[in-house]
């Protein structure tokens, strides 16, 4: 039930004040959602899907609808709990790569600034899928520049242009993690490097890639963790939000 529903049969007096509170308090006893996060931060809560059920997670998208949630984010979402999700929630989107499952009202970019993100090989898709959809998400111009990492520099540089006219650009890569670097020495923007776990035995699932980023000889660059797209989309909206919004 919304909660202009609840305050309506209050007002009608079929149900009484108590009754009321009762229902507008979390009705999930595995979850407590923090529907104040949006006035505090300008972002509303984001499910993260890994761990839960797909029973959990859709209670958990009906319960924000139920307080009027206009954007809803869920990652790491799987084939089997999309299949799940898909019959009970029609208007939101689900991006195969990305693992995310999302709704928003309106999805006009609204920041002035755009956001790169920066791809090294096909098989970081999915982590720069994510960051993708979480910069456009959260109203920001994303652009994705796919398969261009070291080992075909030049690929990269036919990009120059794209990437030098973000605010922000997202780096993420695999094996050495090389990429961040480069990028970072070819831009004066602002870089989070994002490493992934692609790689062979001594990529360590990811370490490796995360080392050579933290030591990097660029200036600029920061770095979330391992396979954080979501992380590196955020974080590039956080910075890009710095700019302003389009009047």
């Amino acid at each position: 039930m919304k909660v202009k529903e609840i305050l309506e049969q209050v007002q009608n007096q079929k149900i009484s004040v108590e009754k009321a509170q009762q229902l507008l308090e979390q009705p999930l006893d595995y979850a407590t959602i923090d529907f104040d996060r949006e006035k505090r931060t300008g972002i509303s809560e984001v499910i993260y899907g890994e761990g839960k059920t797909a029973r959990q997670i859709a209670g958990i998208i009906q319960n924000m609808l139920d307080h009027d949630c206009k954007t809803i984010l869920a990652t790491r979402i799987s084939q089997e709990k999309r299949a799940y999700l898909d019959p009970l929630f029609p208007d939101f989107e689900y991006d195969e790569l990305a693992r995310t499952f999302f709704y928003h009202h309106n999805n006009i970019p609204h920041n002035i600034g755009k956001i790169a993100v920066v791809c090294a090989g096909t098989s970081d898709l999915p982590v720069a899928r994510e960051a993708y959809i979480t910069a456009k998400f959260l109203g920001n111009e994303t652009i994705l520049i796919s398969d261009v990492g070291v080992a075909g520099i030049h690929r990269l540089f036919n990009r120059l242009d794209d990437i030098r006219e973000a605010s922000v650009v997202v780096v993420v890569a695999g094996m050495e993690g090389a990429l961040a670097s480069v990028v970072g020495g070819l831009t004066d923007k602002p870089v989070i490097a994002c490493p992934t776990s692609v790689g062979y035995g001594a990529n360590l699932d990811g370490l490796a890639t995360l080392l050579a980023m933290l030591n990097s000889c660029a200036s600029g660059i920061a770095v979330v963790n391992i396979d954080n797209g979501f992380g590196a989309g955020y974080m590039a909206h956080s910075i890009n939000n710095l700019k302003g919004k389009k009047t």
